[in-house]
């Protein structure tokens, strides 16, 4: 057999084929790449979109934000002070990007308008912090990411 142009090509698409394919199967396989959803529901989060658009823009129009914001206890969130704390409700939600196994939710319980989650629940990096509340029977969504050190 002779080995010209043409066969050096075929050699080389068939040899890049074998490593595309492997690398593939090495992906699906080993469980250190995860292929995980960000979320669970992921279908049904995207149906309520509007909805949470419309609570997004509900909290724009306060004349106080709620701020979220890393100290060296946690993450602080400071909900308005004109509104009365104990009428707050809702939840807050926490989501590790890069591990599903972090993320978690707790529920808003106030003795002041300011709520801290503390570092012990926390592992460094990057965190998106959702916060779904109400007051008054209007719901409000904040969301914020940040990174702890």
């Amino acid at each position: 057999m002779k080995f010209n142009f043409g066969t050096g090509i075929v050699i080389a698409i068939g040899l890049f084929m074998i490593f595309i394919l492997q690398y593939v199967i090495r992906v699906q396989v080993d469980a250190r790449y995860d292929n995980q959803l960000v979320t669970e529901n992921y279908y049904q989060q995207e149906v309520e979109v509007d909805s949470r658009r419309e609570r997004e823009m509900e909290a724009l129009k306060l004349d106080e934000q709620v701020t979220i914001y890393s100290t060296t206890d946690g993450i602080r969130i400071t909900f308005p002070a004109s509104f009365d704390y104990n009428k707050i409700h809702g939840k807050i939600f926490l989501y590790r990007p890069s591990n599903q196994q972090l993320d978690f939710d707790t529920l808003i319980s106030l003795s002041s308008s300011n709520l801290l989650i503390p570092n012990t629940n926390l592992v460094d990096g990057r965190w998106d912090i959702v916060v779904e509340w109400s007051y008054n029977d209007v719901a409000y969504r904040n969301v914020k990411s940040l990174t702890i050190k």
